[in-house]
């Protein structure tokens, strides 16, 4: 069976389809973005039993390359690429958290937590980035001039690029927002490889530079205005109702910033369905910092319009952006799944991740937005007790370890009051001060 996609713009009214070999990432019709469209006719031809038997079948397994969580959906997602030309460091596969006694807390009796961040780069954007990046080997090995890959980033982007051109053996080229990114953040591309530009300017500044960049079109971008990101990004959905023995969860909640990945989720769920594997949809929340909410300002207008700002400091420096690429495709599936936009303050955000972290986690800031927004999408009845719940955490903890000593020694400057600081008990030498120490504990 040949499995066929290629790329369109997501303006219905305007026609056209291109290769997904083709260096594009806007119409050259409208301007608009593209988005990656599949055949669905051949992928009828095996029942929605058959394709869950299949995937379950290669579900983690140690055959390349559908061992891994996105390549075990090849067919689904980028059936151009040849086997011999994936990219992957077995992506996928990750955790959904049972967090019973934190959502006991809250009011939940049913609440998970995707652990996206426990992949190679330590977040979800290794999904999107293998697709990507593989395209590019494809495209090398089919005799196009690719010379680089350049993306603009926050950190998690381009460390997921750094790290899978170093496998492939393609140079990567990182913009970033000069001393706004964590240590951590910034020493995976550098070691990997990567040039890294620091820049004087914020995310949204790096975007329209490396945006100009991609006009040399040796130049292949990787932000998710690249609708190739989103084809990996969206078997996050796949995987989490794939775990759910093919049920699809009643809510999901995810941090946003440029917003990619509340389409690829969409994009996910809308495949199931229209391929028969699950009967409906679940409903999305996005959560966005209040310093950089333009989303959450949109709809509260009903998404009548939609006005870019100039994104505030935040702990969440991975989605602190005001003006982001992929809103329209944003807008377009929260209107479809019946979605709700919230927003957190920095307070929020960092009590919230503390609690959740007394209950065995160890939550990102930008998991930390998503939990405050849940908290308050709980505290007004719009989740009910029962629903099954999931929030997608999108980064490991420990990218993000300066945020969690801050946090709990108290300076933050955006957190004045931490409260759920656990600080260190400095005692002398002596075992009957242990023990009164040790017994303060129960």
């Amino acid at each position: 069976m040949t499995y066929q996609a290629a790329f369109r713009c997501i303006d219905a009214g305007c026609s056209g389809q291109w290769p997904l070999d083709s260096v594009m990432y806007r119409c050259p019709r409208c301007d608009d973005l593209l988005e990656v469209v599949h055949d669905l006719e051949p992928l009828r031809a095996r029942s929605a039993g058959e394709w869950k038997a299949l995937f379950d079948q290669r579900f983690m397994t140690t055959r390349w390359p559908h061992g891994s969580g996105v390549w075990g959906k090849k067919e689904w997602v980028a059936p151009h690429v040849a086997d011999e030309n994936v990219v992957s460091f077995f992506e996928g596969g990750t955790n959904l958290f049972w967090a019973n006694r934190y959502g006991q807390q809250i009011g939940l009796d049913d609440l998970w937590i995707k652990l996206c961040g426990n992949s190679h780069t330590g977040s979800f954007k290794d999904l999107g980035m293998t697709v990507l990046v593989s395209t590019v080997k494809q495209m090398i090995a089919d005799g196009k001039d690719i010379k680089a890959v350049a993306c603009a980033s926050t950190g998690d982007t381009s460390a997921a690029l750094a790290a899978y051109c170093a496998a492939a053996d393609i140079p990567a080229v990182v913009i970033l927002p000069r001393g706004k990114i964590t240590t951590a953040q910034l020493v995976q591309p550098l070691a990997n490889g990567a040039r890294v530009l620091a820049v004087d300017t914020d995310f949204d500044g790096c975007m329209k530079l490396v945006t100009q960049l991609a006009e040399d079109p040796s130049v292949y971008l990787a932000n998710s205005m690249n609708s190739l990101r989103i084809e990996g990004q969206k078997t996050v959905s796949i995987e989490m109702v794939q775990q759910f023995d093919w049920n699809p969860p009643d809510w999901v909640i995810i941090p946003g910033g440029n917003l990619g990945n509340v389409s690829a989720l969409g994009r996910g769920f809308e495949m199931l369905l229209e391929l028969g594997l699950i009967d409906r949809r679940p409903r999305i929340c996005v959560a966005q910092a209040a310093v950089a909410s333009p989303l959450y300002a949109s709809y509260q207008s009903g998404f009548d319009h939609f006005e870019p700002v100039t994104a505030g400091d935040t702990l969440a420096s991975a989605i602190r952006i005001g003006d982001p690429v992929s809103r329209k495709k944003a807008i377009r599936t929260l209107q479809a799944f019946d979605g709700v936009v919230e927003q957190a303050t920095e307070q929020e955000l960092a009590d919230t991740a503390a609690r959740a972290d007394l209950t065995g986690t160890f939550c990102c800031p930008h998991t930390g937005v998503a939990l405050a927004a849940l908290e308050k999408l709980v505290a007004r009845g719009e989740i009910e007790r029962h629903h099954k719940t999931v929030v997608v955490s999108t980064a490991s903890g420990l990218k993000f370890s300066d945020f969690k000593v801050g946090y709990h020694d108290g300076s933050l400057s955006q957190v004045p009051e931490p409260r759920f600081a656990n600080r260190p008990i400095e005692i002398a030498n002596d075992f009957d001060e242990v023990l009164r120490a040790v017994h303060g504990a129960k």
